[in-house]
């Protein structure tokens, strides 16, 4: 049980490397150039800071870079003004948090667009830099606030979502062999992996009997001669690589050298004290994985095993 908790441990350190903070995105939105240049250098230093010079730029600029943490918006603009920009903004990217600045009074506007929650706070013209800073910042924190909640909400259902579907081919299935597929295909899809082979396993050795799921046209398993998945069945803990360019030990292996795959997660099942199949998820590019997902990785596996042995009283 150490040892497979020390290599939970050593992934998830892994993992965590990979998905080191990044300044957070800000978009700034102002007709007037010599205010865009200032909110520019204002925010620089800590968020990546994208400019639009009108309410249908900044929609373009959206359309492209995605979500970001706050928009700062002018509200006096041609075309379009500020709170009916920010209003488009809504639906696609609910936790942005929101801001405006406005030069003249135009309290019905606003209080319309704070109420409906398009506005976090409103600033008028000039504006002190010192306050207009403590509002980002605040704006930012209340943004991660936000996006963590959503992202614990969505972890949350996948998983509830993806345990209650490897148990559903218990029911679905005539036989192990028949479910090994769609097991394969659900734990593919959960973590967006590129290929999933689930194998069995007899006396800590691979056996031909094994379901795939792949975004590309076949699955070459190359597993009988990883090192990864040796280590994962004998010693019944969780084995990863999370960027196999960096592991000079995998990286000059030839079957990663054709395949591509530049990371690797090899999670055996187990029942009664042996591993009875073991899970390989496999990836194009560095592992997306975050640290707190390797929980579901272990709970499927879980599952998995309840599902492969319920098939022998059948």
């Amino acid at each position: 049980m150490d040892n497979a908790i020390s290599e939970l441990d050593q992934i998830k350190r892994q993992l965590m490397t990979l998905h080191k903070p990044k300044k957070p995105k800000m978009l700034v939105v102002d007709d007037e150039p010599d205010n865009l240049d200032l909110l520019y250098r204002t925010f620089r230093r800590d968020f990546n800071v994208l400019k639009a010079e009108s309410g249908i730029r900044a929609l373009e600029v959206l359309g492209i870079e995605g979500e970001v943490a706050v928009i700062i918006s002018d509200q006096r603009m041609p075309e379009m003004k500020g709170t009916e920009f920010l209003s488009k903004t809504v639906p696609q990217f609910p936790n942005t948090v929101r801001i405006i600045l406005t030069g003249f009074t135009d309290i019905e506007d606003l209080v319309d667009a704070i109420n409906s929650g398009q506005v976090y706070k409103y600033i008028t013209k000039p504006w002190d830099p010192n306050e207009l800073k403590m509002v980002v910042q605040k704006a930012a924190e209340t943004y991660e606030v936000l996006k963590q909640r959503t992202e614990e909400l969505d972890r949350a259902q996948n998983q509830i979502q993806l345990l209650a579907t490897i148990m559903q081919t218990a029911v679905d299935y005539p036989s192990l062999e028949a479910s090994l597929d769609p097991i394969a295909t659900a734990i593919s899809d959960n973590f967006l992996a590129d290929s999933c082979i689930l194998q069995l396993v007899e006396g800590n050795v691979l056996i031909p009997v094994q379901g795939t799921h792949t975004t590309g046209s076949t699955v070459e398993n190359w597993l009988a001669d990883d090192p990864l998945v040796r280590e994962s069945i004998t010693s019944q803990t969780i084995q990863g690589a999370v960027n196999i360019g960096l592991d000079t030990g995998l990286a000059s292996l030839p079957h990663y050298q054709k395949s591509g795959i530049q990371a690797h997660l090899t999670i055996p099942v187990i029942h009664k004290g042996r591993s009875i199949a073991l899970i390989s998820m496999q990836w194009k590019q560095p592992c997306s994985l975050r640290p707190d997902e390797l929980t579901t990785v272990h709970l499927a596996a879980q599952e998995v095993a309840l599902v492969l042995t319920s098939f022998q009283g059948h």
